[in-house]
């Protein structure tokens, strides 16, 4: 039985209880969250680690995405970057390798991490057809499915399948004078397949088969966003809004059938649209969990796209979103090494903070408080510990030449704080 059918019959799983004690809640407003859909625990049956849940009224999670290239594969190397990324605090981690031995990488992760893991399929199931010389077209239904159902079977937390990529939303998309067309991998390749077979998306089609096979392993189901703007130019368009109907009937037809679901959003959206987006969302999807890419509100930032995602990010969360997605500084450029892994989520997790203080999340609140008052104190260990990335407070610190004094090196014998209470003394 999933998540959802047990928060239905009023049964607190210990998932419920382990996502709970994380947010510092009771039980009872998780499984709440959970039975209405506007909470999700991504949590395989098959897969042991400490249940977090994403969703309203809970702490905004940052995801990283780590996996190997046709280019570059090395198992090694992303253990080291899952192990940064966790270090940073991601609450998840996505295994998007399309190069090397991919089933070796991804059992590696499953074994390896202490949080959720999630795929997209599709990526193994055509890069096996290439690598046996084929087409991306020639990947069969069958093969797809198999996949799907193998990944669930040794852990697989979520998926995003790319179901909104129909015959019709691509029709759409072709009456759009997009200046990007499609930047999403798994959407294009979708989108390739039902064009040259002539067929509709076998992942909308026969969608009823994608919901037994996650509701037998509670899988949640990420529906993807195939239809994202790759430039602020693109963001809201036609093509976007179609796709966006679709995800959320198909978001209901999953909670009809006791299956987690969330929705994946953009991507690239002009500042002020950005609220506005994530408000549309909720409403069309019926309050499913968001789970956004950013958002990045300009396109020129490269290098620094991980500063741009976590402006974006900051108002996105502010605004509903529930999930980012990091953004690192090689976006756009090269596949991320540790440093930008580590980068990425430090960004993120700033970005999320931010959205809990203006979501009035009493926990985050607290640690603001909680740092302000160490401040006022002088007291670096609590300082360090309130941090975003402790590690790096601590190396900051240590390398000031005042650093066993209680002052900072930029203000020294001019403290504002010592200066204040000498001030507030005299009167």
């Amino acid at each position: 039985m999933t998540q959802i059918e047990q928060a239905r019959r009023g049964n607190i799983t210990e998932s419920m209880r382990q996502a709970a004690e994380y947010e510092g809640l009771p039980a009872e407003f998780i499984l709440t969250g959970v039975a209405s859909g506007n909470i999700v625990i991504p949590k395989n049956i098959h897969h042991s680690f400490s249940a977090r849940a994403i969703g309203k009224g809970l702490l905004t999670k940052v995801n990283a995405n780590i996996g190997t290239s046709p280019s570059h594969y090395a198992i090694k190397e992303e253990m080291d970057k899952l192990d940064a990324a966790v270090a940073a605090g991601a609450d998840a981690v996505m295994d998007l390798s399309t190069g090397g031995d991919l089933d070796a990488t991804l059992d590696a992760i499953l074994e390896h991490s202490p949080v959720m893991i999630g795929t997209v399929p599709l990526y193994k199931s055509v890069s096996k057809v290439l690598s046996e010389g084929r087409a991306c077209a020639d990947v069969t239904e069958d093969e797809i499915f198999k996949e799907i159902q193998r990944q669930a079977e040794i852990g697989v937390d979520f998926m995003t399948v790319h179901c909104g990529i129909t015959r019709e939303s691509i029709r759409v998309l072709k009456k759009c004078s997009r200046v990007m067309g499609m930047v999403s991998r798994g959407g294009s390749l979708m989108a390739e397949w039902i064009v040259k077979n002539h067929s509709e998306n076998p992942l909308y089609e026969k969608y009823d088969r994608l919901l037994e096979i996650a509701r037998t392993h509670d899988v949640t189901l990420s529906l993807g966003d195939g239809l994202r703007p790759g430039s602020i130019l693109d963001a809201e368009d036609r093509a976007q809004g179609a796709e966006l109907i679709i995800l959320g009937e198909l978001a209901q037809r999953a909670r009809d059938a006791g299956v987690q679901v969330m929705i994946e959003g953009p991507g690239h959206v002009p500042l002020s649209r950005i609220a506005g987006d994530m408000i549309a969302q909720k409403r069309i999807c019926g309050g499913a969990p968001y789970y956004v890419l950013g958002p990045l509100p300009t396109d020129i930032a490269a290098g620094y796209d991980h500063i741009c995602g976590a402006i974006g990010g900051a108002i996105a969360a502010a605004s509903g979103a529930d999930f980012l997605c990091y953004v690192t500084p090689a976006e756009h450029l090269s596949l991320p090494d540790v440093d930008d892994v580590r980068e990425g989520v430090i960004a993120s997790k700033i970005a999320a903070h931010i959205g809990d203080l203006e979501k009035g999340i009493e926990s985050a609140w607290a640690r603001d408080r909680q740092m302000s008052e160490a401040r006022r104190r002088f007291d670096w260990e609590t300082m360090f510990s309130a941090a975003i990335y402790p590690k790096k407070a601590r190396e900051m610190r240590h390398r000031s030449e005042d650093k066993d004094r209680d002052v900072c090196t930029m203000c020294g014998d001019f403290c504002a704080l010592k200066t204040f209470d000498r001030a507030i003394e005299e009167q």
